[in-house]
């Protein structure tokens, strides 16, 4: 054997030739499938942006959301006439509307992901309980999550806020407990269906652990699934935080919250239609992003459901 050939540097490379007869690989196919879906790239890039004004807004909102001026109130944003001072304008106490909505953001976001989460873990884990062991297992599974589907979210939400105080914690913790039976109806389904396949049986007949055969052949096979429904129940829960808000049950002020921003602006919506139409422009794009991000997702990663 001689030193060329012994010589990690000099290992065979594959003839370009080969390769293209031989195909793409999956990671270029992946790689391609992302940068080929509309959707994908324009809700992962809206969102991207909207999460780093999130984490930014100190550095990025120009005034402090807090911040009164009777002096400066109700002035119109830059393209009816106002100034670069306040390009967005400002609200009946003189708050910066553009350094609000920045803040707002936080507020959407996080009760989004942290109430996703929350209703996400209860339900994946009673929808793949059921799923996987059936028999009383899956008929308690079942009675829970028709007793929620028998509960309406938002007048369960008002009531609970009502009681409670609207705060954003008491927020975030009544949607996270009400927004788990789509997980559960979704995990059970799909669960069931992955339970049968060969690769499950392969792996009970090599003597895997149940909680293995969970995390190793259940769960990857079944997140597909997972996917689209976090990114709407994240969606949801923007949506009801906003509702609440708006009624006066979310977010209390004077914290910045985009459904806040479009109750206070009501009173004045004839008169000064943008303070209505600003935040609920904002609050839209968020929702079609997060929603575009996540259809895009499942297309990519479960080719055979695209249309």
């Amino acid at each position: 054997m001689t030193h060329a050939d012994s010589d990690p540097a000099n290992a065979i490379e594959i003839d370009p030739l080969l390769q293209e007869v031989m195909g793409p690989t999956p990671g270029q196919l992946l790689r391609s499938r992302i940068v080929g879906h509309q959707g994908l790239v324009i809700g992962v890039v809206v969102l991207t942006i909207m999460v780093i004004i999130a984490i930014f807004a100190p550095l990025i909102a120009p005034h402090d959301p807090y911040a009164q001026s009777l002096m400066a109130r109700m002035k119109p944003p830059v393209f009816l006439g106002g100034t670069w001072e306040h390009p967005l304008g400002t609200d009946h106490l003189g708050r910066d509307y553009l350094s609000r909505l920045i803040y707002g953001a936080r507020v959407s976001l996080l009760i989004g992901v942290i109430a996703a989460t929350i209703s996400g873990v209860i339900g994946t884990a009673m929808g793949v309980a059921a799923g996987y062991f059936g028999g009383k297992v899956d008929a308690v599974v079942t009675f829970l999550i028709n007793v929620r589907l028998a509960m309406p979210v938002v007048l369960v939400a008002l009531a609970v806020v009502a009681i409670l105080g609207g705060s954003l914690t008491v927020v975030i913790a009544v949607l996270g407990l009400l927004l788990w039976d789509r997980f559960a109806v979704v995990m059970r389904a799909s669960t069931r269906q992955v339970r049968e396949r060969e690769y499950v049986a392969a792996a009970r007949a090599i003597g895997a652990s149940t909680p293995r055969i969970l995390l190793t052949e259940i769960m990857p096979n079944i997140a597909n699934n997972l996917i689209v429904v976090v990114t709407l129940e994240m969606a949801h829960a923007i949506l009801l935080e906003a509702a609440l808000s708006f009624l006066g049950l979310g977010v209390q002020p004077p914290t910045p919250s985009w459904g806040l921003m479009v109750s206070e602006g009501k009173n004045m919506m004839l008169f000064e239609p943008w303070l209505v139409l600003i935040p609920g422009a904002v609050l839209f794009i968020l929702v079609l992003a997060i929603n575009l991000m996540g259809d895009g997702l499942r297309d990519v990663t479960a080719p055979e459901n695209r249309s």
